[in-house]
């Protein structure tokens, strides 16, 4: 199974949605985002796309009732968790924050096989060694928005993960 993580969209909608379909193209079954989404709006077009949409709200939580509003009438497509999410994917074992901090502790346990985070805004994919004598793999898809520090234009970035496999690479959105 082939998923999409993105983060750090900030309510703009369409680098999110262009990132949603970008990955349905290339095999993407689910969507996973890591919050700072802001607007419940952000969501539209690419609940549109069809694909189960996994939801953290982040630092920049925005309006909790309109995306609670929203996943009700998004006949099971949006799935918003709140602060983290532990899901199962294709028998994977996935943690889900907006925070490297927690994330980077949730890898370091071994009782994940994937965790996903935002907020730094900067993409990276790590083999982070675990308690448990394994890698747990850590991935923050940066920032589909392409926001950075102020005055730098970042790359609007993504990434295409596979569970089967557990391969994972950061993608890039056209400015």
């Amino acid at each position: 199974m082939k998923i999409c993580i993105a983060s750090d969209s900030h309510d703009r909608a369409e680098p999110l949605a262009a990132a949603v379909a970008a990955a349905q193209a290339n095999g993407a079954q689910a969507v996973i985002h890591c919050g700072d989404l802001i607007g419940a709006q952000t969501l539209r077009a690419s609940i549109k796309l069809g694909l189960p949409l996994h939801v953290v709200h982040g630092n920049n939580i925005g309006d909790p009732m309109a995306m609670q509003q929203l996943m009700a009438k998004s006949a099971g497509k949006l799935i918003y968790h709140g602060l983290d999410a532990v899901l199962e994917l294709a028998g994977r074992r996935i943690f889900v924050t907006h925070y490297p901090h927690y994330g980077h502790a949730m890898a370091c346990t071994g009782d994940y096989d994937l965790i996903c985070c935002g907020h730094s805004h900067v993409a990276k994919i790590v083999e982070q060694p675990n308690i448990k004598g394994g890698h747990t793999l850590l991935v923050n898809p940066g920032s589909v928005a392409g926001i950075d520090t102020p005055g730098v234009d970042a790359p609007c970035t993504w990434i295409l993960g596979d569970l089967e496999h557990m391969t994972f690479e950061i993608r890039t959105l056209g400015h």
